[in-house]
């Protein structure tokens, strides 16, 4: 049940209720958002951790579980898609590049980058859990992008095969 409180909101004072506020928290955090899809949860400890209401912890886990029921199941089925390993990404022109952001083309065969090239089956979902387990494991990322049927990622020679190996477990 909904505290229906008022809570106070950059200053200003808002008619969000208690479910509405762990609502927002939750989303503004998307590592809870996942945990929650794929029931991995303390709810107290999430509780105390997102801190929407003075003295309402249970208040609190009552909605983060009701949330977690209405959120779509975390699926980790195997998909269709192929991950190949690209050496000696550099600055070029654009033309020629895997991939392109501002001013910055890079392109095989001009410098000492490796880029990790996933193809088929990826989306933006796709980028987040790669970069995830990039950062994880503590390898550097230089750049990154998905579009269409490919998801890129640019990482330090030395890092390519470790990069390899968890581009194609993600």
């Amino acid at each position: 049940m909904d505290s229906g409180r008022f809570f106070a909101s950059r200053g200003r004072h808002s008619h969000v209720t208690l479910a509405a506020a762990t609502r927002a928290a939750v989303d503004a955090r998307p590592f809870l958002y996942e945990a929650l899809r794929a029931g991995v949860v303390n709810y107290s400890a999430a509780a105390r951790f997102i801190d929407v209401g003075d003295d309402e912890t249970d208040a609190v886990v009552a909605a983060l579980r009701r949330y977690a029921e209405e959120l779509p199941a975390y699926d980790e089925t195997d998909v269709d898609r192929r991950v190949t390993m690209e050496s000696g990404l550099g600055e070029g022109e654009a033309e020629n590049a895997l991939l392109t952001v501002g001013e910055t083309a890079l392109v095989p065969g001009s410098g000492s980058l490796t880029g990790l090239l996933a193809t088929g089956d990826v989306d933006a979902g796709d980028l987040r859990r790669v970069l995830g387990r990039l950062e994880t494991a503590d390898v550097s990322v230089v750049a990154a992008g998905v579009a269409g049927d490919a998801l890129l990622v640019v990482v330090e020679r030395r890092a390519g095969a470790d990069a390899l190996r968890l581009v194609e477990s993600a």
